[in-house]
């Protein structure tokens, strides 16, 4: 019995560790051309190979030859732009890289040691009583996918994730040397050990994919929001590199993974509060963090969370009282019970309701399977009937925002088919490559020059992606101020302000036909002598040049006196 035990035990000991994470869905495994039994280090190198495609992946995109980089670019893509500095010579151990940053930048190592990364042996000494205890099993995973790499011995501990590790190699006994070895921590670098968060992450390419490509595959994601930020026009042609790389500054979750988790603590518990997301998904055009503030569920945060526990484990806040209301991670990291690092499973407007097509999409198989997801996760704290209810209303209310902001675009684009925009015709330059010119479209809002675009252009661009995005993203998080404060009251403005100005235009166009007819019929008029008008006409320029011949031999005789 105790041979068969020890059998037994070896066998357990010496089994295939497979990459088998039930938060990963399996079109990623798929995707990847690989199965469940797949090792760590298959699913990471399969990973990884996808990640650093070009095509799919990394660098400049396809606009690539229309811009270049300037010297911030390597922090916003290091994959692609970095380069180890020369100006400092050292190769250095594990140690002494510690002992140099203490010195040379002490607030970077003072966080470090506040970190999980600088104190596992903290965590293997966890009891069960601990909320933190679930990292005791997370290290223990981490060290397993550490072994298939063959970063790890068999029996061997992970000791900490220092300095070196992160910006040379795991778990390295060697020294780097400074001007060719470092390099910047990206997100494949975090996925050599949080292999399970890491595929997570990259299986949105996978699980967003829209019916009639209203969005190109795998977007909008944080795992290719950088590659959609680079492929924009716009973002390639302008010459103001500063101002472009406004939108970049959000749009590097693909590449580092330090948006959320703050270098070089790394805290799991900052990164589960709302103001983390609050950095990017904010302001005109995508008004998430006000709506939510704002919203019943934020004011209960703001109001509870000096007492909630953000150390323990999101799927489990809610039920044991760490939590008292949902927070963004909680809502948008959920999908059928399970918490991961995918957040576009349950996507239906994302967040720009007049993108083409998207509304027709709302009514469709597809986005009911993804309504249903929402309801059950509404259902955590609300009953089916209240939360099928408020889905029902906030897609009443974004299709309301949608028909009027559908009339004025309607209005617009006639006046833009007529060539009646204010300087269509004589001063609308041409927009800079790799931008083609054309009827409100993105680059209105960050580029102009001259009448490009006219300002019912513009004002019709902001209706929708301004506008009617903070309508539809505060019906979403039960802002009540979607009617008056923000969305309708500003949409319906630009609506008046554009009819007004079609009324005007009418008017104009109308006056200047009728002038244009009465000068016809004078022109004729006088071409006919025999007509009555003609004679009128005529007499009229023969009794002018009478009174005036008259006036001329008056002033004549008074300059002669």
């Amino acid at each position: 019995m105790k041979y068969a035990m020890v059998v037994c035990g070896l066998t357990l000991l010496a089994a295939p560790v497979h990459a088998n994470f039930p938060s990963v869905p399996k079109e990623t495994y798929e995707a990847l051309k690989i199965d469940r039994s797949a090792s760590p280090k298959e699913l990471y190198e399969a990973l990884l190979k996808r990640y650093l495609d070009p095509e799919v992946g990394v660098g400049k995109g396809k606009f690539g030859q229309y811009w270049q980089p300037i010297s911030f670019s390597k922090y916003f893509d290091p994959h692609t732009f970095y380069k180890p500095p020369q100006a400092v010579k050292e190769v250095a151990s594990r140690q002494e890289c510690v002992k140099c940053h203490t010195d040379e930048s002490p607030g970077w190592v003072a966080a470090w040691k506040k970190s999980t990364h600088a104190n596992l042996d903290k965590i293997r000494k966890l009891t069960p009583k601990d909320p933190t205890f679930y990292k005791k099993a997370k290290l223990e995973a981490v060290e397993e996918n550490l072994r298939s790499m063959g970063k790890l011995g068999k029996s061997e501990k992970l000791k900490e994730v220092g300095c070196i590790d992160c910006h040379f190699d795991i778990n390295t006994k060697q020294k780097a040397d400074h001007r060719k070895d470092i390099k910047l921590a990206t997100a494949d670098t975090c996925g050599t050990c949080h292999l399970q968060e890491f595929a997570e992450r990259e299986s949105e390419r996978d699980t967003i994919t829209w019916p009639k490509d209203q969005w190109p595959k795998g977007r909008p994601s944080h795992a290719l929001d950088y590659r959609a930020n680079v492929e924009v026009d716009v973002y390639a042609g302008m010459s103001q590199r500063e101002i472009a790389d406004g939108c970049t500054g959000c749009h590097v979750n693909q590449n580092k993974c330090d948006t959320c988790h703050a270098r070089h603590e790394f805290s799991v518990a900052e990164s589960r509060k709302p103001e983390v997301c609050a950095q990017c998904h904010s302001g005109a055009d995508h008004n998430n963090w006000e709506a939510y503030n704002l919203s019943k569920h934020g004011l209960k945060y703001q109001r509870d969370k000096e007492h909630w526990n953000f150390n323990v484990p999101i799927k489990e806040a809610m039920k044991n009282g760490a939590e008292t209301a949902p927070t963004c991670q909680y809502c948008h990291m959920e999908y059928q019970g399970k918490i991961a690092h995918n957040v576009v499973r349950k996507v239906r407007w994302a967040n720009y309701p007049f993108v083409p097509g998207i509304r027709e999409n709302i009514k469709t198989e597809w986005a009911d399977k993804r309504n249903d997801a929402w309801i059950k996760t509404c259902t955590n704290c609300h009953s089916e009937t209240y939360a099928r209810a408020w889905m029902e209303f906030m897609d009443n209310g974004t299709f309301s925002g949608l028909d009027k902001y559908d009339e004025a675009h309607h209005v617009v684009e006639e006046q833009y088919k007529a060539g009646l925009l204010t300087g269509q015709k004589t001063n609308r330059p041409t927009p800079p490559a790799p931008v083609a010119d054309g009827f409100e479209q993105f680059f209105q809002i960050y580029w102009s020059k001259g009448n490009n675009p006219a300002a019912n252009e513009l004002k019709l661009f902001e209706m929708a992606e301004d506008h009617l995005v903070q309508l539809h993203v505060s019906l979403a998080h039960q802002y009540w101020g979607y009617t008056y404060t923000v969305g309708w009251a500003a949409m319906n403005r630009a609506y008046v302000e554009i009819m007004d100005d079609d009324t005007r235009l009418k008017e104009k166009l109308e006056l200047q036909a009728r002038v244009a007819k009465l000068e016809g019929q004078m022109k004729h008029s006088l071409l006919d002598l025999d007509s009555e008008t003609g004679k009128i006409s005529l007499g009229s320029i023969g009794g002018g040049m009478m009174l005036a011949g008259t006036l001329a031999i008056a002033g004549w005789r008074r300059n002669k006196k």
